[in-house]
């Protein structure tokens, strides 16, 4: 039933090889475990206890919670093919439960690395156009908190200089509106001078364009992003999110009202928002262990 199972994800779902490759491998995982501890060579006969039985065995073995449940969807889906090849009567998997993903904690910059990077008297961007917009979109993302689609689809008439505050558009078509600073609006008006003396007002286009006067796209930001964030921290992540981490956490960490940074941030729900406390709480324990005189 496998060679049928993978000639339906190959021909009927159209699935990349690769991701056939990571079917089959948790099914032959499964396969191995059901021979060593049952002595069963069938998938059809299993009930949800061998099942339960198998996601408890790789718990035990520490396997991390993500691979374990990469490996449960993988037999939802040979179960529901089964189910629909009439091969069986009764998916067991429906009574599985996967286990909890930890939830990761944003990544975000010191503040030191923060003041390094906006340090424009060490940090190197050049006068011209190159220079210009790479410090626009950095100062952008920490100054605003926005997404890397809200940034590219960002136009001039979104900008309201005159009220210091943007306008963009996020996550399902939702409008919001995000105050200014006066140093980033110094910025863009610079960069719009020198944008439109290259290339015209036009107002069809991103307002981040690239050195040809196109419109931006997501490896020219990311790499603008790493290569700069790469001078002043040596951590893994180093991507347009970390500045919008970075910007949530700071603002939390200076005292701003959760549902302040919800609104900002475009979240639908407060809770997203809430991970950030985390963070700030981490902050809190590791000064009070460091200073604290029986910590």
């Amino acid at each position: 039933m496998v060679e049928k199972f993978v000639a339906y994800l190959t021909f009927e779902k159209r699935y990349s090889p690769h991701t056939i490759l990571a079917y089959e491998r948790d099914l032959a995982f499964f396969q191995e475990f059901l021979k060593e501890k049952y002595l069963i060579d069938s998938l059809k006969t299993i009930d949800h206890h061998k099942i339960r039985a198998w996601v408890l065995f790789q718990m035990q073995n520490k396997h991390d919670n993500k691979s374990i449940n990469r490996r449960i969807a993988s037999l939802r889906t040979f179960y529901k093919f089964l189910l629909k090849s009439k091969e069986i009567n009764l998916d067991p998997t429906l009574k599985i439960v996967a286990p909890k993903l930890s939830k990761k904690l944003p990544t975000f910059l010191e503040e030191k690395a923060t003041e390094a990077l906006f340090d424009f008297s060490k940090m190197e961007f050049g006068l011209d156009f190159e220079g210009l917009r790479d410090k626009l979109i950095l100062e952008l993302f920490y100054g605003t908190g926005i997404r890397l689609s809200e940034l590219i689809s960002l136009k001039w008439d979104s900008i309201h200089i005159n009220l210091s505050q943007i306008k963009v558009i996020g996550k399902g078509n939702k409008e919001r509106i995000i105050p200014i600073h006066k140093n980033l609006i110094n910025s863009i008006l610079h960069y719009n001078e020198e944008k439109n003396k290259l290339f015209g007002s036009n107002l069809k286009t991103s307002f981040v364009v690239t050195n040809d006067g196109e419109d931006c796209y997501p490896m020219l930001i990311y790499r603008t992003v790493r290569k700069y964030l790469g001078k002043v921290t040596t951590q893994d992540k180093k991507s347009p999110h970390v500045l919008r981490h970075t910007f949530a956490t700071h603002l939390l960490n200076k005292g701003a009202d959760l549902n302040a940074i919800k609104d900002l941030l475009g979240h639908s729900s407060l809770a997203s928002t809430q991970v950030y406390t985390h963070n700030s709480f981490e902050k809190l324990k590791s000064i009070f262990e460091n200073a604290h005189p029986r910590a």
